[in-house]
């Protein structure tokens, strides 16, 4: 049993306690205390924290950078308690430790604020950079460098700068931050302070930063703002960069701000006088112009009258005879055309042009050049089932209508004589300007045909409605006869009810070919060929003597009425 004469190992451990203030060894682990250095020995500096023993930490601990540790006995440190005792029986301590420790209870106010921590890149890792925000080693993404990417971030290592911190997790020891993020905040912080100082309608300058397709952005002092290319030029622009180049310093006017997405719409154009003032007036309708041709597509041609005024040609005002073509078979970019304003629509910026208005009309053109009764000469395009179409002058095209192609003969038959691309030559019946036809007649050419003025020729003379007239059979039908007016007239037709007035009478082929007998012109058909008729005669005759000679109520029979009239005929 131990008595106070002879002190056991415990007895002294629990007289050191007592010294000590009576805190437990085991309570210091794990902690940042405070310590007084003792003795710097070598590379290493002795600490005492009011433990057993003292621990011994490396002096590059206490260095930051190259710089030198700066200590001296009898300064006050704070270190990290990792061990109370290790095997040697001296406490474990670590200044890098509890700089870090103090650094994570530092960050994790700063972050729950929002506050932005500084710190410096000092390393790479894979897919980024490694930074010490005061002994607190976080991650920085390659991604979350700078606004753009940055090709050598050698400018930017060992650089106290600030960070955003994004993520951080204790306990796994993980920290990501963002350089990205501050350099967005200051500049919406220093947009914010731009736009205040700019109002729609200012004129200011800029320089050309990016072109692209729809337009450029221009930095008006370190806030962009975007030039379309249709507020470029009245003119058309077809790309941005036939107006301006990256470098350029341009006057530009600002159209628009949206205060909620601070973005900034510019103009050139705006600094020059708008073309289409006294548009109506520079271009009545009606008017004769020529332009060039500024752009083609499936729906027409534009048409550049004077910088920044372009018209429309419809594809439809083209061209007289080209249709369903398209505009790019008629007109070529840059072409110089002339053409006629049709409307003007000043309020919607809009021209309307006709290129085909500019020329003559090739259906009045040939209708003053070939005359209704004319001859003409053409190839055949095409033939359809109803006639042919020939290729005219002024490249129009002419219809034969099948029933105009031949005499004697029917329609089919007559489409039949004729190929696609054979020379013809035909009459020209009618001219219809405005629906934009021409009807021709090839028959008419024919020995004995009628004139196309709606007589027919005969001998010098032309027949006339309710005439008789002495007639040649030409042919014998089952539906009448084919017959000719004179020895050199035009040919008609007597159908077989016209032959007499009676049924006997009636029958065709009690007629030679031939024969010579008297008939009444009773009219005429489409094409203008003759019809006679032989009972109309007789019955015109009958008429004639019954005024003469008396009614049948005077005794006389209609037998000798006729045979007295025919008599004196004679």
């Amino acid at each position: 049993m131990a008595s106070s004469a002879n002190p056991t190992r415990d007895d002294f451990a629990k007289m050191l306690d007592d010294q000590l203030g009576g805190v437990a060894d085991d309570g210091f682990e794990g902690r940042v205390v405070k310590g007084t250095i003792t003795a710097i020995e070598n590379d290493k500096a002795v600490i005492d924290v009011g433990l057993k023993s003292e621990g011994r930490v490396p002096l590059r601990e206490f260095a930051r950078g190259e710089g030198e540790h700066g200590l001296k006995v009898g300064d006050e440190v704070e270190v990290y308690v990792d061990r109370v005792e290790n095997a040697d029986g001296e406490a474990m301590l670590s200044r890098d430790r509890a700089r870090r420790e103090a650094a994570w209870d530092k960050l994790e106010n700063e972050f729950g604020e929002g506050k932005r921590v500084e710190g410096v890149i000092f390393g790479r890792v894979k897919g980024g950079f490694t930074v010490d925000l005061d002994g607190a080693v976080a991650f920085l993404p390659g991604s979350q460098v700078d606004i753009r990417p940055v090709r050598d971030v050698t400018p930017l290592m060992d650089v106290p700068q600030p960070f955003q911190i994004l993520k951080m997790d204790r306990r796994r020891g993980n920290i990501v931050v963002s350089r990205r993020a501050v350099l967005e905040e200051t500049r919406a912080e220093q947009r914010s302070e731009l736009i205040d100082k700019l109002s729609e309608g200012q004129v200011i300058e800029g320089v050309v930063k990016n072109i692209t397709d729809y337009g450029a952005f221009v930095d008006l002092g370190g806030i962009d703002g975007l030039l379309h290319v249709t507020d470029m030029s009245y003119k058309r622009v077809n790309h941005p960069s036939e107006v301006i180049a990256i470098g350029d310093t341009v006057k530009v006017q600002i159209i628009r701000i949206n205060q909620d997405t601070q973005r900034i719409s510019l103009g050139m154009k705006q600094l020059e006088s708008d073309p289409w003032e006294g548009a109506a007036v520079k271009y009545p309708v009606g008017a004769k112009l020529t332009g060039t041709v500024t752009n083609i597509t499936e729906y027409g041609a534009f048409v550049e009258l004077e910088a920044g005024i372009e018209g429309l040609v419809h594809v439809s005002e083209m061209s007289w005879t080209k249709k369903n073509v398209h505009p790019g078979k008629i007109v070529s970019t840059s072409q110089e055309v002339e053409v006629v304003v049709l409307e003007v629509d000043s309020d919607k910026r809009r021209i309307s042009l006709g290129l085909k208005q500019a020329q003559q009309n090739p259906w009045e053109a040939f209708a003053e050049k070939h005359p209704v009764g004319s001859q003409v000469e053409g190839e055949v395009k095409n033939a359809t089932e109803f006639g042919l179409f020939i290729g005219l002058d002024g490249d129009v095209d002419g219809m034969v209508h099948m029933s105009d192609i031949a005499w004697g003969i029917s329609g089919e038959d007559a489409l039949a004589l004729h190929r696609k691309g054979e020379q013809v030559s035909a009459v020209v019946l009618d001219v219809d300007v405005e629906k934009e036809r021409i009807s021709l007649g090839m028959k008419q050419l024919e020995r004995g045909a009628p004139a196309a003025g709606g007589v027919a020729a005969t001998g010098g003379s032309s027949l006339r409605r309710s005439e008789v007239v002495t007639v040649t059979v030409l042919e014998v039908r089952d539906g009448g006869l084919e017959v000719q007016a004179g020895d050199d007239g035009a040919t008609g037709f007597i159908k077989r009810s016209d032959l007499g007035r009676d049924r006997d009478e009636q029958r065709p082929d009690r007629f030679q070919v031939g024969q010579k007998l008297d008939a009444m012109v009773t009219g005429f058909d489409r094409s203008k060929k003759p019809n006679f008729s032989v009972k109309a005669r007789q019955l015109a005759e009958e008429k004639e003597a019954v005024e003469q000679y008396g009614s049948s109520d005077s005794g006389a029979s209609l037998g000798d009425i006729l045979g007295e009239a025919l008599k004196n005929r004679s």
